[in-house]
């Protein structure tokens, strides 16, 4: 009993013909695309001739290996054979319950060709068509080649092939794939042979029954063509341990319930608890662990270009194909991981597919951009390191020439200030010696009393105090020093530069005012520069005021506080500042002195710097000029550096 092909119409003789049978009531919804499409070929015969192939189906749409075949044979067909082809498919092969006997289906088929001319070429696909096909071509049509095509070859074995008769089958080596299972999985005991319970399924396990015999002591074969599909199912997810399956086809279960093959083998693969292994490459990718698989692609290229070659004339019986053997070993790494299957037990040259790509593999790109994005950063985080060791290289050696040139300045201003130095010294010395003096006159003369003798005792300790903090003034001014920075009063380093230059100040006949605000004015700041920075300042002050009469000579030094900074100013009523030297005045070697070196004002700029602070000079507008530093404010003192200030 067989079932036609889908079609959406069937017209004319062929109408009739299917409703007087009781099969072909059931018939009359069947769809035949393959009329319209012969219909509409011959419209334009008379333009081009168009070869006709009748391709009669084994199985309904659904099934792997035969949708596969189908597919690729077609396209290749069109795209090689040169002239165009017009294909009327029927499905011939025995399916389910629902079936027409196979003289109706030749009735049927002939009916379509009734008012065309024959086809061709006759391409049968699958064993039941080909057993179709060989049994009724002489009712068919006697004279067109029939191509036998994706076969076993076991379909073949009964006859020989007619004179207008040629295969493109396929030798498959059942009792070899057995073997591969074992050797990728050398403790299985049970092999589950998962096929329908139609024709092909009872043709299969006659023909594997007895090739599989010579395996029996290592295995043991279990059929499962006598259950319904959830049977089947069940069977397969509940397995003992050490089983595999191998799938060989469906179509119809034990119920006569019909089942696409790629839905059954889906719901296999989803609830099987053992590897899943079959012998057609269609099926890798879709569940089965893999192996020595024949190729179907190639099956399809082989078949279209035997079709070629009988539909330009040649005989058929010259045209002998070799049967298609199984290719190179082939695995799908999905299922290798899921069954904890090792390469290593695969055999030699075994292509793995479908690996999961790692990190380079997947996102390669993504990488490459990464790590040079990476060497770039890093490149550039090396270079800041390098500029950054380079830039404190550069501090420390400015830190250290700045010492040095300070130490050089200070000492040129204390050999400025020697008159200075021993005039300050000279007062409490002389005190000191006037005070011994009287007191050994006092003693001389047998006059000296207790009280005397302590008051006089006391005021050279006095004097000797103040010439011991003279000496410590002028020392820490000449002592080499390196920036050290604490929280200093801007005040007291007034009093003390003052106390430096007050004997100088005096024999120039110069005026101080020192006019301090209100305001704590603490910075974090080194004491001993700071006071070198005053001491330049108001020693150039009174340079600058050489030629100015004595009643006007006179510097004013006074702080501001504005804001979070405090502005320390020195003006004078000198000359003023000349215009040839506006923007140098800094630079170092630039003066208008004559005996000078012009690294004073550099000096003190350079210490300024190094506070953080800035200095600026500018014109009076009533004569002379006046220095301004700034510089910033702490909130509140940690402990303020230095001693007192000195008188």
């Amino acid at each position: 009993m067989y079932i036609l092909a889908r079609s959406t119409d069937v017209v004319g003789p062929a109408l009739n013909f299917v409703l007087r049978t009781g099969a072909g009531r059931r018939l009359a919804r069947v769809a035949l695309t393959s009329l319209l499409l012969l219909l509409g070929a011959a419209s334009s015969e008379a333009q081009q001739r168009t070869h006709q192939i009748l391709l009669l189906q084994s199985l309904d749409r659904g099934n792997l290996p035969v949708d596969q075949f189908t597919g690729n044979f077609r396209v290749e067909m069109d795209q090689r054979a040169g002239t165009p082809v017009n294909v009327v498919q029927i499905m011939v092969g025995p399916i389910g319950f629902v079936a027409a006997s196979e003289q109706a289906v030749i009735d049927y088929i002939r009916s379509i060709f009734v008012d065309h001319r024959d086809p061709d070429l006759i391409v049968s696909i699958g064993g039941p068509a080909a057993v179709f096909a060989r049994k009724h071509r002489r009712d068919l049509f006697p004279n067109a080649p029939l191509l036998i095509a994706s076969v076993d070859q076991r379909w073949l074995d009964d006859a020989p092939l007619g004179k207008k008769e040629t295969a493109v089958a396929l030798a498959t080596d059942y009792p070899a794939a057995i073997d591969a299972i074992l050797q990728l999985l050398p403790q299985t005991k049970q092999v589950v042979m998962v096929v329908g319970s139609g024709q092909i399924g009872r043709f299969w396990r006659r023909e594997l029954d007895d090739a599989l015999r010579r395996r029996h002591d290592r295995v043991t074969f279990v059929w499962l063509d006598d259950l319904s599909l959830q049977e089947t199912l069940s069977r397969c997810a509940n397995l003992p341990a050490n089983a595999a399956i191998f799938y060989l086809t469906y179509g119809t279960d034990a119920t006569g319930a019909a089942y696409a093959d790629d839905r059954v083998f889906a719901e296999l693969h989803a609830t099987a608890n053992a590897p899943l292994f079959a012998a057609l490459s269609p099926y890798l990718g879709a569940g089965i662990v893999g192996g020595s698989l024949v190729s179907v692609d190639e099956l399809a290229r082989t078949s279209a270009d035997t079709a070629i070659r009988l539909l330009n004339g040649a005989d058929p019986a010259s045209v002998t194909i070799a049967a298609q053997r199984r290719g190179r070993p082939v695995f799908d790494w999905r299922e290798l991981q899921r069954w904890g299957i090792s390469e290593s037990r695969l055999p030699a040259e075994s292509v793995v597919r479908y690996r999961v790509p790692g990190l380079w593999q997947a996102y390669k790109g993504t990488v490459l951009s990464a790590a040079g994005v990476l060497a770039v950063q890093s490149i550039l985080i090396i270079g800041l390191l390098h500029q950054r060791r380079a830039r404190r290289r550069a501090e420390l050696e400015s830190r250290n020439n700045l010492a040095l040139a300070a130490d050089a300045s200070r000492r040129l201003t204390m050999s400025a200030l020697t008159s200075s130095i021993a005039h300050e010294l000279g007062q409490p010395l002389s005190s000191m010696i006037h005070n011994a003096q009287a007191g050994r006159m006092m003693i001389t003369a047998d006059r000296a009393t207790p009280d005397t003798m302590g008051e006089i005792l006391s005021d050279i300790e006095t004097e000797g105090v103040q010439a011991t903090q003279i000496i410590d003034r002028h020392r820490t001014m000449l002592r080499g020093h390196q920036l050290d920075t604490k929280p200093t009063d801007l005040h007291a380093v007034i009093d003390e530069s003052l106390g430096l230059v007050a004997h100088d100040m005096r024999a120039r006949q110069v005026e101080v005012t020192v006019n301090v605000s209100s305001h704590p004015c603490i910075i974090d700041g080194d004491q001993v520069l700071l006071r070198q920075v005053l001491v330049n300042l108001v020693m150039n002050a009174m340079d600058a005021m050489t030629e100015t009469p004595p009643a006007r000579r006179r510097v004013t030094i006074s702080t501001e506080v504005r804001g979070a900074d405090v502005d320390l100013s020195v003006r004078d009523a000198g000359t003023g500042l000349p215009a040839q030297i506006n923007g140098a005045r800094f630079t170092p070697f630039v003066t208008t002195k004559a005996h000078g070196l012009g690294i004073g004002l550099t000096i003190t700029q350079t210490i300024v710097d190094a506070h953080r602070g800035t200095v600026e000079a500018r014109n009076n507008p009533e004569g002379g000029a006046t220095f301004t530093v700034t510089l910033r404010r702490i909130d509140a003192p940690r402990a303020l550096s230095g001693p007192p200030s000195a008188a």
